[in-house]
């Protein structure tokens, strides 16, 4: 499932009592395209996040979505891995991305010249969602964790079993907070080329991260937050000359003297 025009954030401005953690911020993530939003912590990054997944309804600005306004509301063709998975309870790894598969399966849309033939495909998908799930889990690479509890894997392995759980949705745009966090070297690596190839299928991808150098192989456009506002945009190379920005602390109630940014 790709959007045809893909993700538009308009002036989008968040609000938590007298802060503005996010001010304005406008961007477009295309079918096909990586787009990244780095900035340092208290940036505005997974507050906007939030706002595109429609978990937070901006004090100003709108959400489309393939033209349509998805604005405060979470939206079937739009999913997201987080930075912190969970919570799990008891289901074992392979449970939580095959409980994700099967919800896709009963909510897409199936074609059929009859009610009943639509029914017939809705059961079919939903009798699949077990390789599905064995699929999704091998192509993040963390398969032989799949009989585990997710509540008792390493955090690593956490975190790409979630990735696994947005993928099974299908969706036109995948939003991944700091999906690199806590990697070692070689899951990165490997996170890195899982990311271009679902771009390379047609799904707008959003990466969000502390710093521009995990994202410089990996973005065609990078929009470059701080203390809410984007005071940078374009391709990752362009973006790097920006050396120096002020930071807000994560609660966003203070800012820190300019420094060099780790970009």
């Amino acid at each position: 499932m790709a959007a045809a025009e893909g993700l538009l954030v308009a002036g989008v401005t968040v609000r938590f009592g007298q802060v503005t953690a996010v001010d304005g911020v406008a961007l477009a993530a295309f079918p096909g395209a990586v787009t990244g939003l780095v900035g340092p912590p208290g940036a505005g990054k997974t507050t906007l996040i939030d706002v595109i997944a429609g978990r937070r309804r901006p004090a100003a600005g709108a959400v489309l979505l393939d033209g349509a306004e998805l604005t405060g509301r979470s939206a079937p063709g739009v999913a997201r891995a987080g930075q912190r998975p969970g919570p799990f309870g008891r289901a074992t790894v392979h449970e939580h991305v095959r409980a994700a598969a099967d919800r896709h399966a009963r909510r897409a849309p199936y074609a059929g010249r009859s009610a009943r033939d639509r029914r017939r495909r809705r059961r079919d998908a939903r009798r699949d969602t077990g390789r599905r799930a064995d699929e999704l889990l091998s192509r993040v690479g963390v398969a032989e964790y799949a009989g585990r509890r997710a509540g008792n894997v390493p955090a690593e392995v956490a975190r790409l079993a979630d990735v696994a759980r947005a993928l099974a949705a299908e969706p036109a745009v995948l939003l991944l907070d700091e999906p690199w966090a806590g990697l070692p070297p070689y899951r990165s690596r490997a996170l890195e080329v899982l990311v271009r190839d679902v771009a390379a299928e047609g799904v707008a991808v959003v990466v969000t991260a502390d710093a521009l150098e995990p994202v410089m192989g990996v973005c065609d456009v990078v929009h470059l937050l701080d203390a809410g506002r984007t005071v940078a945009a374009g391709p990752p190379a362009e973006v790097r000359g920006v050396t120096t920005c002020r930071s807000r602390d994560a609660a966003g109630l203070r800012e820190a003297a300019p420094s060099r940014a780790p970009w």
